[in-house]
């Protein structure tokens, strides 16, 4: 009687288990969809490019000379931040970006003194720009279209030397001046932290004024004044890594 009533419990067993396997088994949730990709946060990177400047210098008595000096090299870095805003493609930020070139141009002209006609030759210098620029941009996935503009400041020097009727005189002049910048470009996110850069900048220098003097009574005796001014253009490309995003 005792083996029967454990082979019957056996066989229930068998069969509930059976009755089990054929149940339906619960799907596992699915994963979390990954974030919406966002420009909010701030970047550190680095950028190289070209850049041309366009050297002015007005002298004194009416004489003036210009000249849109070679390509140059540029290069430094940048750090900055931005904000996207929620439900929209609109990206508001700001950026530093300081860079060094190798900007460099000479230039002769002539001007009248009253003791006669004057020949001036003047040796420019552009040592490095630092650029403070807010910017405004839409994105559409990995890619965002700007405008910037703001602030730059830069060392610029020039050696002038003034050969006029009856003396030589050798003046320089080497200062830091604040201008203007404005530019655009195209930035594309190719891994969630990394994106890379191209744009292209006007930058307006500012002026610099510098007095020559002379030791003799013939011209310049008081003074002679020399005022240069420093545009440039630039393309420069770069890569930025984020290092805080989704604020």
């Amino acid at each position: 009687m005792s083996s029967f009533i454990a082979a019957a419990a056996l066989a229930v067993g068998l069969s509930q288990a059976a009755t089990a396997a054929d149940l339906p088994r619960k799907a596992p949730p699915a994963p979390l969809p990954p974030p919406p990709l966002t420009w909010t946060g701030c970047y550190v990177g680095v950028n190289v490019g070209a850049v041309r400047p366009r050297f002015e210098l007005d002298g004194p008595f009416g004489g003036s000379a210009s000249r849109d000096g070679n390509w140059g090299f540029a290069g430094g870095g940048q750090f900055g931040c931005d904000y996207q805003f929620a439900g929209g493609g609109f990206v508001l930020g700001f950026r530093n970006m300081f860079d060094g070139t190798t900007n460099h141009r000479d230039r002769t002209f002539s001007f009248v003194t009253p003791t006669g006609t004057g020949v001036a030759t003047t040796d420019f210098r552009n040592r490095w720009f630092d650029a403070l620029t807010g910017r405004v941009g839409y994105s559409w996935g990995p890619g965002l279209a700007y405008v910037q503009g703001g602030a730059v400041w830069s060392r610029v020097t020039a050696d002038i030397t003034v050969a006029v009727p009856a003396f030589v005189a050798v003046g320089s002049f080497s200062d830091t001046k604040t201008g203007w910048t404005v530019g655009g470009g195209f930035e594309y996110r190719f891994a969630p932290n990394w994106s890379a850069f191209i744009e292209g900048n006007y930058y307006d220098f500012g002026s610099r004024d510098r007095v020559i003097f002379t030791p003799v009574a013939t011209a310049c005796v008081n003074g002679c004044l020399f005022s240069g001014n420093t545009t440039a253009v630039s393309v420069l490309a770069g890569v930025n890594y984020r290092f805080w995003t989704g604020m």
